[in-house]
């Protein structure tokens, strides 16, 4: 069975950017130029709210058609505005938790992050995913559950030095090109920010809802906010907010501290009208487990910590089956 490497994937990407360039050169101008002529005239022929509904509709047509993802039922991703808050331990422990909560259901893990793969650390993962007889990467599995990364397909250090047409080629492979079974759930693990990858993920597989994972720190809950309010505009339901690093315990003395301050993602929640899933410690349990790709709810199933995460998957499924009713 081969093997699909980051050789190939690169090549496949170039030609795929090259013949979108060439393809858009000749129709595209020709399509600006002559909605440039059509907007001169509305603006002198229909009012204002005419030329924005128009304008409305050339946008929609020019939007990419959602289509499922063979074999999944339910999509959900994990975002945050801002990196470095537990949004990829957040994402694999929350895929971990929806198995746990419920063995009959099976679950995937797609990491979306292009630049900065965390995914094939937290799982232990490593090596490049076999192809299906169909041409299709299969996924890496560990711990029942199946991953696919760009960090199989490049080495640890490794630099991904992509432009935007790159990247949004590669997630469009990622989301197309790997054979997930059958799946009840698939959690995307997205890259920090409002930008290309999220709308092409949005506008490209319909998506169940997000989860919005932020410290309870002023300057992180400003970029959570609009990470909620990306979702909001392109009509992907805000399932709730995690509140990650919520408070420290000190191992010899259990006083606890809000290091990062007290309940902002709670307040954030009510101020923006969604959910709150729950609280996830600071603890060292977590980070250990993580580093070593042993997460802490397989870990460490009857830890608090294991059992905060359970909690968080929990209330993500009853929020489904309230949007989805």
């Amino acid at each position: 069975m081969a093997l699909f490497t980051y050789s190939r994937l690169s090549h496949l990407l170039t030609i795929s950017v090259y013949k979108s360039s060439v393809l858009r050169t000749g129709s595209e101008i020709k399509h600006g130029a002559t909605c440039c002529v059509q907007f001169k005239r509305c603006q002198s022929s229909v009012d204002s709210k005419a030329l924005q509904e128009r304008q409305r509709q050339q946008m929609a047509r020019g939007l990419p058609k959602q289509k499922p993802i063979p074999g999944v039922k339910q999509v959900i991703v994990v975002a945050s505005g801002k990196g470095g808050v537990g949004k990829s331990t957040t994402a694999v422990n929350l895929a971990l938790g929806l198995m746990a909560n419920d063995m009959s259901k099976s679950v995937g893990l797609l990491d979306a992050d292009v630049f900065g793969p965390s995914i094939p650390k937290l799982m232990n993962l490593k090596g490049n995913p076999e192809l299906s007889d169909n041409n299709r990467m299969i996924p890496l599995t560990n711990y029942g559950v199946p991953c696919m990364s760009m960090g199989f397909l490049v080495d640890d250090v490794a630099p991904i030095v992509w432009r935007g047409l790159m990247v949004m080629s590669a997630i469009e492979k990622l989301l197309r090109q790997v054979d997930w079974g059958s799946l009840d759930y698939l959690v995307v693990d997205m890259p920090p920010g409002t930008g290309d990858v999220q709308l092409s993920i949005t506008q490209n597989i319909p998506i169940a809802g997000a989860v919005i994972v932020s410290t309870p720190q002023d300057i992180a809950l400003l970029d959570a906010r609009r990470g909620a309010e990306m979702f909001k505009k392109v009509n992907v339901p805000v399932l709730g907010l995690v509140q990650n690093m919520s408070v420290f315990q000190c191992p010899k003395c259990n006083h606890e501290t809000h290091i990062f301050g007290s309940d902002g993602a709670r307040q954030l929640a009510d101020t923006l009208g969604v959910t709150f899933l729950g609280d996830i410690p600071l603890h060292i349990t977590i980070r250990e487990t993580s580093d070593r790709g042993q997460p802490v709810v397989i870990s460490s199933p009857n830890s608090p910590e294991a059992a905060a995460y359970r909690k968080v998957a929990s209330a993500v499924v009853q929020k489904l089956q309230k949007v989805s009713s």
